[in-house]
């Protein structure tokens, strides 16, 4: 079956019934800055959010914000592109998240979402695509730093962690680790709920899906999320 890419401005209603979200761990979506912004994508740039469909299977979903970028790497990332970002004029495109349908992984799905956001760059005459990447491997490797991880290749040259190496392939450069990228801060109960985890004293625990170790102190844990900035030509 051919695959389709819409924009949100085709198809609103798939913003609703995505599912999509669940690719991601629970906890990660609750970085307050994110939520308190995230209408801002589909109300002051819809035109950025886009769709894959086989038919009328939703496969894939990305989103993208342009910002005001002086090609400095901030330290903030995601965050950082939702609040600081926004103050000025747009120059730059940058990806807020590609989810692919876990049934459909495998299949270069990212590459193309990954490509039209680039087109979309260029078709609305941004100068690049930048993006707080987040490795997917970086999660069994939690208590080594990013500025490590991100480094490590493989016997062929090529960048260890897929996510990163799918983004290099396409002709992507490594630019800097966004160290603050993401950030949720929650009572233990809440995170308790998030993990099925217990956390019964103050420390450092390691959880699914976190690509840093969660830090609990006085009944509150915090995350802070490293990502990895990557700039696409466009």
């Amino acid at each position: 079956m051919t695959m389709e890419i819409v924009g949100y401005l085709e198809r609103p209603e798939l913003r609703e019934s995505s599912r999509l979200y669940e690719v991601w761990p629970q906890f990660l979506l609750h970085d307050r800055t994110i939520n308190v912004n995230f209408d801002k994508l589909f109300d002051d740039a819809p035109e950025f959010q886009f769709y894959a469909l086989e038919g009328d299977e939703l496969v894939a979903q990305a989103n993208a914000l342009p910002v005001a970028w002086d090609g400095v790497p901030q330290p903030g990332g995601v965050d950082w592109a939702f609040t600081d970002g926004l103050a000025g004029t747009a120059t730059t495109l940058c990806a807020i998240q590609v989810m692919i349908d876990a049934q459909h992984r495998g299949r270069a799905l990212s590459s193309v979402m990954l490509k039209h956001m680039c087109s979309l760059a260029g078709e609305h005459g941004l100068d690049c695509l930048i993006a707080p990447v987040r490795p997917t491997l970086k999660q069994r490797y939690a208590l080594i730093p990013m500025e490590r991880f991100a480094a490590w290749r493989r016997a062929d040259g090529s960048l260890l962690d897929p996510w990163l190496r799918t983004h290099e392939r396409l002709g992507a450069e490594v630019l800097a680790v966004a160290p603050e990228s993401m950030r949720i801060e929650a009572p233990v109960a809440d995170w308790e709920e998030w993990t099925g985890m217990s956390f019964p004293e103050d420390g450092e625990y390691i959880v699914d899906g976190g690509l840093v170790p969660v830090r609990f102190e006085n009944g509150v844990g915090l995350y802070v999320e490293p990502n990895v900035w990557m700039r696409h030509p466009v």
